[in-house]
């Protein structure tokens, strides 16, 4: 059974940079790729950036730039390295897993939640103005 657990987040000051951890394990081959996703209090859970098989990255548009998506495939293990943040940055970060369907590209990946079937408990952060 696939599994997913965060690590990293916490209170930090606008402008201030954090760095999530996402630890995978179970039957993960090349073929998954994982994302990032928040959810803020009364929003919907949103894509903030996912990686493809092929380590081709894709980010949400308002943290293009301040965030960076990468991973350690001998490992497992996702990050999400997150610089100049903002009280808007603040929510519940989860960390999800998918199979590449056989039709996707392998530089192609998506970053819609309900792509997802392997989500993690999440891990809070709260960015003080």
């Amino acid at each position: 059974q696939v599994q997913v657990v965060e690590s990293g987040g916490g209170l930090v000051q606008a402008g201030g940079s954090l760095r999530l951890s996402c630890q995978a394990s179970g039957p993960i081959d090349r073929d998954y790729y994982m994302g990032w996703f928040r959810q803020a209090p009364g929003k919907e859970r949103e894509g903030v950036a996912c990686i493809a098989i092929d380590g081709t990255p894709s980010y949400k548009d308002s943290v293009q730039g301040r965030f960076t998506i990468s991973q350690d495939n001998t490992e497992k293990t996702l990050y999400l390295h997150m610089h100049s943040l903002r009280p808007e940055d603040t929510a519940m970060y989860y960390c999800a897993a998918r199979r590449r369907p056989t039709y996707s590209s392998a530089w192609f990946c998506s970053r819609a939640a309900s792509d997802f079937p392997h989500w993690g408990q999440g891990t809070q952060v709260t960015v003080s103005s």
